[in-house]
């Protein structure tokens, strides 16, 4: 089974391990070798446990939990994935933002997603977002997801990562019910 459910301090070590492990197997080819092999669980969880345990106003993380036979090693609950939002960092109180959607890669393809989007999504909407806002590099292969949840491309950026720069695709849902719809629960969950 796997449950959805806000992140905790005690989560930051499984947050920061999925972090690089996602980062490393996404942005390979894309991002620099070196910077990826360069990337600390121990540094990103550090991070993460000041985002969850004092977040900026508005800003929530959410991990996906293994229990049972779907934990890993069949018995100890595990965070498998995790991602994290709140108010559009460059945008008006009324625009939301998903900054990170992480999920390992024996999870993917099984709704956990979709799960973890819809938290971040009910969570904006909880606190007054009208749209989201979700930004992805444009040769990262999981963009199709965002893309099959109605994300509409609505920008297109260069910025300069890692020392080169790489091309971001804005993708926009508004209202956000067109992402609340498209991440309704089945009956499978």
């Amino acid at each position: 089974m796997i449950a959805i459910r806000r992140a905790r301090a005690a989560d930051a070590e499984a947050i920061g391990a999925i972090h690089v492990a996602t980062w490393r197997g996404a942005y390979a080819g894309i991002l620099p070798d070196s910077y990826l092999a360069g990337l600390s669980a121990g540094r990103q969880a550090a991070g993460w446990r000041r985002m969850v345990t004092a977040p900026p106003p508005g800003h929530a993380t959410f991990v996906a939990v293994a229990t049972g036979p779907d934990s890993p090693d069949g018995a100890t609950p595990t965070v498998v994935g995790f991602a994290s939002g709140g108010r559009a960092r460059n945008g008006t109180r009324e625009a939301g933002e998903v900054e990170t959607l992480y999920l390992l890669d024996d999870f993917r393809e099984r709704g956990v997603g979709r799960r973890l989007m819809r938290a971040v999504a009910a969570h904006l909407n909880a606190i007054g977002c009208r749209s989201v806002m979700l930004w992805v590099l444009k040769e990262n292969p999981t963009r199709w997801f965002y893309q099959h949840l109605g994300g509409r491309p609505v920008a297109e950026q260069t910025t300069r990562f890692a020392g080169q720069p790489v091309v971001q695709l804005g993708l926009l849902w508004e209202p956000i019910g067109v992402l609340l719809a498209a991440t309704a629960p089945t009956t499978n969950q």
